[in-house]
C-alpha cells in the first residue's frame, strides 16, 4: 500500500477520534492522534475476523492504553465490526456501544476490559500464555494449529505501573515468542512531560527482562512495518519502542499535555482537518476509498478462517481437532469428587478437589503466587507450564491475577490462581475487573481469620471478606469443612459469567452433620433446627463448628437455637426471600458468628459477633480465645 494512502488512512482516524471526543465534550484526543499510524500499519499485519471475533486463531489485540477509545471505535467501525458512525457519534453516552472505556461483552470485538493502566499489559501476557498452552496440547511439529499473535498498544503510563513489570517479567521468563507490546512513547502525561516523573532506560529494563527492543520512528509507515516483520520472527516476547507526537496532525496543541484528557476544540479540529486536506466542514466523515481499503479485513479475515477450519478437517490433523475439541467442551461428569471423612483444614480439602477437577477437565490450569506448598495448588503429576498445568508465577499477585483473566476470556480454558488471603490486597483491581466482565476465575485464598496465629496481624485477614463480599458478580465462598467445598466448585464450575473465590483455613475444621434444611448450593442452609428455637445463630467456615458448640451449650441454659451454615454469603442473599426465611427464621434472635469484621451480616442479623480490630501474633488457639471465639464468651455476649 502506498505511503500516500496509509496517511489518509491514518488522518481518518484522527479525525473520526477528535470528533467523538468533541461531540462528547469529554475523552482523550491526544493517543489516538499520535497511534494512528501505527494502527494503519498494524492492520495490514493483523489477522482477524470481524464477521467472527471469537476465532479461536486470530490475532488478539489489546489496548491498554483503554482511555484511547477514540482509536479503539475508529478501527472497529472502520474494520467492519458493526459499529456504525451514529455510535461514534454516541460515544460516551448512556446506553451507546461506545463508552468511555472499552469494556468486554459490551462492544463486538473488545478483547477485554482494560483502562486501569497496566492491566491490558498482563492481559496481553495472558492471551499470549493461553495460546503457548493450548498450542502445547493441539499442535504437532508440521501442523499448528494454535499459531497467532498477541499484540498490545501500550503508553508511558502504562510501564509506570508496577503491574506491568511483573506480567512482563513473568513473559521474558517464559520466553513468549507470539507477544508484542508496542510502546507509545510520547512522552507526555497529564502532568506534563514524562521528564517530572520517570528517567529510567526502558530499553535496559526490558533487556534486562530477556526481551527483544526495537525503537522506531512511530510515524515513519516503513519503520513500522519493518518492526512488526521482525517482531513477529522475534525468538522472545518483543517490545516496540515507538516515539511518537501526541495529538500528531492537530494545530496548535499537537505535542502538549494539553490534548491528553480533553476536547481539542471545533476550531482547532477545522484548522488540522484544512492541513491535512480534508473538508473542515465534515464530521465523522470517511472517504470511500479509505473505508474500502479498511473493510478489506472482512473478506481476509473470513477466508483465513475458513482455511483455518478447513484444515481441521484433514487426516493428519483429525487427532489434533479432537484434542482441541475436549479442551473447547469440558465434560463435568467425568471428574472424581473426593470424600471426607476427617478433620482437615479446607485449604487442604480444597487442593484436593482442584486436583480431581485438573485430572478430568484438559483446559483446567493455574497456579499460586508462589505460594503452592501452603496454599495447597500443586497439581500433583500435571506437568510445567506451558506443556503442563501447573504455572509458577512468582510473587507477582496482580500480575497473576489479570495474566489469569485474559487465560479464561482465550477461549477454552478454565484457570485458577491462588495466594493467602490477606495478598488479595495486591490484586483486587484484576478481581474487580474479572466482576464487571463476568470472568469465570477460580480464585484461591487459603490462610483466612485469625487463625493465621503466628505470622501476626500483616498476615490475618479481618477486613477482606467484607470487601469482597461487597463487589457485585463476585461469589466469595468460605468452606468450613470438605464436603462445602466440593459443593463451591460445583456451582462456580456452572457460574460461566461470573469468578469465585475460595476462603481456605489454615488449621483443621471438623467433618460437619448432614443439612436438615436446604442446600449449600444456594449459599446457606440449616445443620440444626428445632420448632421452639427463639435464636438462629448464622456462621461460615471455621466459625461454624463453633456455632454448633455454642448450640449445644446454650440448650443447657434452657435456650434453644438453629444453626446455619452461610458458606456463600454472596448467593445466600440471592435466593428467593421465602427460602432465606426458612433458613434464618423471622420471628427468632438471629446472631452471625464471623472471625472478619462482619459489618455485610447485619442484612441478616440482629447482632454481629466479628473482630473489631486487628489481630494478633500467637498460636490460633490463644487468637481465638482472646478475641472472644470460644463457646463460653459467646454465650456471654449473647446473655
Amino acid at each position: 500500500m502506498s505511503n500516500v494512502m496509509r496517511q489518509k488512512m491514518a488522518d481518518s482516524i484522527r479525525f473520526l477520534a477528535a470528533d467523538m471526543v468533541q461531540a462528547a465534550a469529554s475523552g482523550h484526543p491526544g493517543a489516538p492522534m499520535g497511534m494512528a499510524d501505527i494502527a494503519v500499519v498494524l492492520g495490514e499485519h493483523l489477522s482477524h475476523n470481524p464477521k467472527n471475533p471469537s476465532w479461536l486463531n486470530r490475532d488478539r489485540l489489546v489496548f491498554s492504553g483503554g482511555h484511547a477509545t477514540g482509536l479503539i471505535y475508529s478501527l472497529y467501525y472502520l474494520w467492519g465490526y458493526g459499529l456504525e458512525i451514529e455510535d461514534l457519534k454516541n460515544f460516551r453516552q448512556l446506553d451507546s456501544k461506545t463508552p468511555g472505556h472499552p469494556e468486554y461483552g459490551h462492544t463486538k470485538g473488545i478483547e477485554i476490559t482494560t483502562g486501569p493502566l497496566g492491566q491490558g499489559v498482563a492481559n496481553g501476557v495472558g492471551f499470549a500464555m493461553a495460546a503457548k498452552y493450548v498450542g502445547a496440547q493441539v499442535n504437532s511439529e508440521t501442523a499448528p494449529v494454535i499459531d497467532h499473535n498477541v499484540y498490545v498498544l501500550c503508553g508511558d503510563g502504562d510501564l509506570e505501573e508496577g503491574l506491568s513489570y511483573e506480567a512482563c517479567s513473568i513473559a521474558g521468563h517464559n520466553k513468549l515468542d507470539n507477544l508484542v507490546l508496542i510502546y507509545d512513547s510520547n512522552r507526555i502525561t497529564i502532568e506534563g512531560s514524562t521528564d517530572l516523573s520517570i528517567s529510567e532506560n526502558i530499553r535496559g529494563r526490558f533487556e534486562s527482562q530477556e526481551w527483544e527492543v526495537l525503537e522506531i520512528d512511530g510515524h515513519n509507515y516503513e519503520e513500522i512495518d519493518t518492526a512488526l516483520t521482525q517482531a513477529k520472527a522475534a525468538t522472545k516476547p518483543c517490545l516496540i519502542i515507538a516515539h511518537t507526537t501526541i495529538a500528531k496532525g492537530a494545530d496548535k496543541m499537537e505535542g502538549t499535555h494539553h490534548s491528553h484528557g480533553a476536547p481539542l476544540g471545533d476550531a482547532e479540529i477545522a484548522t488540522a482537518k484544512r492541513k491535512a486536506g480534508f473538508d473542515p466542514e465534515k464530521k465523522f466523515h470517511v472517504d470511500e476509498d479509505v473505508l474500502v481499503r479498511f473493510r478489506a479485513a472482512i473478506e481476509e479475515g473470513d477466508l483465513a478462517e475458513r482455511q483455518w477450519n478447513h484444515s481441521l478437517t484433514t487426516l493428519p490433523l483429525a487427532e489434533q481437532n479432537e484434542a482441541l475439541a475436549q479442551l473447547i467442551t469440558p465434560d463435568f461428569s467425568r471428574i472424581q469428587w473426593p470424600t471426607f471423612d476427617k478433620a482437615e483444614a479446607t485449604r487442604s480439602t480444597n487442593g484436593k478437589v482442584l486436583n480431581a477437577i485438573a485430572k478430568a477437565i484438559p483446559g483446567f490450569l493455574g497456579g499460586s503466587a508462589d505460594l503452592s506448598p501452603s496454599n495447597k495448588t500443586d497439581l500433583k503429576d500435571m506437568g510445567v507450564f506451558p506443556k503442563g498445568k501447573n504455572i509458577y508465577f512468582g510473587i507477582r499477585e496482580h500480575a497473576m491475577a489479570s495474566i489469569t483473566n485474559a487465560i479464561a476470556l482465550y477461549g477454552p480454558l478454565m484457570p485458577f490462581s491462588a495466594t493467602f488471603f490477606v495478598f488479595s490486597d495486591y490484586l483486587k483491581p484484576a478481581a474487580r475487573i474479572a466482576a464487571l466482565s463476568g470472568i469465570q476465575q477460580f480464585f484461591i485464598w487459603t490462610h483466612d481469620s485469625i487463625g493465621v496465629g503466628e505470622d501476626g496481624p500483616t498476615h490475618q485477614p479481618i477486613e477482606h471478606l467484607s470487601q469482597f463480599r461487597a463487589l457485585p458478580n463476585f461469589y466469595v465462598w468460605r468452606p468450613a469443612d470438605g464436603a462445602e467445598n466440593v459443593v463451591a466448585w460445583q456451582v462456580a464450575l456452572e457460574m460461566k459469567n461470573s469468578p469465585s473465590a475460595f476462603i481456605g483455613s489454615r488449621q483443621n475444621l471438623s467433618v460437619l452433620p448432614e443439612a436438615v434444611k436446604g442446600s449449600a448450593t444456594q449459599g446457606g442452609y440449616l445443620l440444626a433446627e428445632d420448632e421452639k428455637a427463639t435464636m438462629t445463630l448464622m456462621a461460615s467456615g471455621s466459625e461454624v463448628e463453633l456455632a454448633l458448640h455454642v448450640r449445644d451449650d446454650l440448650a443447657k441454659r434452657g435456650i434453644i437455637a438453629n444453626v446455619a451454615s452461610i458458606p456463600c454469603f454472596d448467593l445466600f442473599i440471592e435466593q428467593d426471600p421465602a427460602y432465606i426465611e426458612s433458613i434464618i427464621k423471622p420471628q427468632s434472635k438471629k446472631i452471625a458468628i464471623e472471625a472478619a469484621r462482619g459489618m455485610e451480616w447485619y442484612k441478616l442479623a440482629d447482632e454481629v459477633i466479628a473482630m473489631n480490630g486487628f489481630g494478633a501474633s500467637a498460636p490460633a488457639g490463644e487468637l481465638f480465645k482472646k478475641f472472644g471465639f470460644t463457646s463460653e464468651a459467646i454465650i456471654e455476649k449473647i446473655l
